[in-house]
């Protein structure tokens, strides 16, 4: 249980931020705080959890066979709630905010959002989860400064979610449009299935028996 309260907890912080710093907020700054936020959450939860805070990295994290089958379903539940209640809270902080939902292209933002997702997990695999890298100090850095480049590099043109339980706060909060959250839920799903097949590939020897 305390698995699951850890991720709930890291993933509710690191979308409020998005919120509270994306909505009249921080502007050009918040993916300065957005990916601090996710590396301080890494760095505070890691050890007890894993420190997902992503459906897509808890996939790629089970794909690699470091996360047990029977706690994929309560990560993922748990991310998204977390993420679910930071949108409300947000809401609650900035009810009379101004927000218009995104309208991105289509294949772009598929594209972006696969892309800047296979980057986000396959650094958690190799920072996080490779036994030539077991015990390093900078795994956290690492996946929190992968988020602030996504979201500077890819931000106007798909959101910059990375992230399903990210798609759905912002969808609550209505920076994204509801109907589009499939862009998000398929970009993100490949991206971290797609890192955890080019991780298999590249690191053989820690398949072996």
């Amino acid at each position: 249980m305390k698995n699951y309260l850890v991720e709930f907890i890291g993933t509710l912080f690191l979308v409020l931020v998005i919120g509270l710093t994306v909505i009249d907020g921080a502007g050009a700054l918040a993916p300065l705080a957005i990916g601090s936020t996710l590396m301080v959450m890494v760095y505070a939860g890691g050890h007890i959890s894993g420190g997902h805070y992503n459906p897509a990295v808890t996939l790629a994290v089970w794909l690699r066979g470091k996360c047990p089958t029977k706690d994929v379903a309560p990560y993922m539940a748990a991310q998204v709630l977390g993420g679910i209640v930071a949108a409300l809270v947000v809401g609650f902080c900035k009810p009379n905010a101004q927000v218009s939902a995104s309208s991105p292209d289509v294949a772009r933002a598929l594209l972006v959002e696969l892309l800047f997702t296979f980057a986000l997990c396959y650094v958690v695999l190799n920072t996080a989860t490779s036994k030539k890298n077991a015990g390093n100090s900078y795994y956290g850095l690492a996946i929190g400064f992968t988020v602030l480049a996504g979201a500077y590099a890819g931000g106007a043109i798909s959101g910059g979610a990375y992230n399903p339980a990210v798609a759905a706060g912002i969808s609550v909060m209505g920076l994204s449009a509801l109907p589009n959250i499939w862009i998000f839920l398929v970009g993100n799903f490949a991206g971290g299935a797609l890192a955890a097949v080019v991780y298999k590939i590249a690191n053989p020897e820690e398949y072996s028996k």
